[in-house]
């Protein structure tokens, strides 16, 4: 199974997955080991088991994809700037409740 493509076809998801434990938010600093453990327990969710070693070098390829999609900006050797805002992927009118893509 490839993770990385299934990571980045869900970046959406998977921030927001992250944004549930961390502070993770437009112009903050993210680190290594908080993506790593999210990518990890974001598998984990799905009842698809990585090992500590897999998780580190998706998320080695994952900072590296996106940092050349310039979403995020390396600060550190392990810290970078989120170079991107989230959506609220609900929004509620008087009329009905809508979900944005």
């Amino acid at each position: 199974m490839d993770y990385l493509s299934e990571l980045s076809s869900n970046k959406t998801i998977f921030f927001n997955f992250m944004r549930e434990k961390y502070n993770v938010y437009q112009n903050s600093n993210i680190f290594f080991r908080d993506i790593q453990y999210a990518i990890k327990s974001f598998f984990e969710k799905k009842n698809k088991k990585i090992k500590y070693s897999q998780a580190e070098k998706i998320a080695q390829e994952f900072i590296k994809q996106m940092e050349n999609d310039g979403q995020l900006k390396k600060m550190s050797n392990n810290a970078w700037k989120v170079n991107f805002s989230f959506k609220k992927s609900v929004i509620q009118s008087d009329d009905a409740i809508v979900t944005e893509n």
